[in-house]
């Protein structure tokens, strides 16, 4: 095959060679039947999660007082951009 090459040399380019044929085969298969158009559904869609009704629920939670503080504090601190103090 080649004059310059070992045996093991020319048993990787032909391995790499073969590789690469079957990727490239591989990739078109893959490319075309994606391509294809879907077939139709048979019969009535089945949905996964039902529709909803109506706007969605507002959702709460009673704080305590020392709770409403905390979160005051944190809050405070992202608006001043600081996530920490440095002393």
């Amino acid at each position: 095959m080649f004059d310059g090459a070992s045996i093991v040399q020319q048993t990787g380019v032909a391995l790499f060679a073969a590789a690469t044929a079957l990727w490239a085969l591989t990739f078109l298969r893959i490319r075309r039947l994606r391509a294809a158009p879907a077939p139709a559904p048979e019969g009535p869609a089945l949905r996964s999660l039902p529709g909803q009704s109506g706007p969605p629920r507002a959702e709460s939670v009673d704080l305590s007082a020392a709770e409403r503080a905390a979160f005051a504090g944190l809050v405070r601190q992202f608006d001043t951009g600081h996530g920490h103090r440095e002393d």
